[in-house]
């Protein structure tokens, strides 16, 4: 699971069937989640909104979590995060 911050939306009009009618944000990870890269691109299942703290699965974890096995789904924000604790910069970062 990885932490992270919605910076905003993404909108594609042709795309996989198995794709449409889903939300898809830009999730900029905590820096103390130790993720390479910088922004990844999230299916949103719960509606998150733009600065929301959300909790983002990757991977085969990110198809189930969304329910969505057979889509090309890589990750997918499956929480919205309300505290954090020990010491994780999460809320106010």
């Amino acid at each position: 699971m990885i932490v992270g911050t919605v910076m905003g939306s993404i909108f594609s009009t042709r795309k996989s069937e198995k794709l449409v009618g889903n939300k898809f944000m830009i999730v900029r990870p905590e820096k103390s989640m130790n993720t390479q890269g910088s922004d990844l691109i999230a299916i949103d299942i719960i509606g998150a909104g733009i600065g929301e703290k959300v909790l983002v699965a990757t991977g085969s974890a990110a198809r189930i979590g969304c329910d969505c096995a057979d889509a090309p789904v890589d990750a997918a924000i499956v929480g919205i995060v309300d505290e954090g604790q020990d010491g994780m910069e999460v809320l106010g970062s």
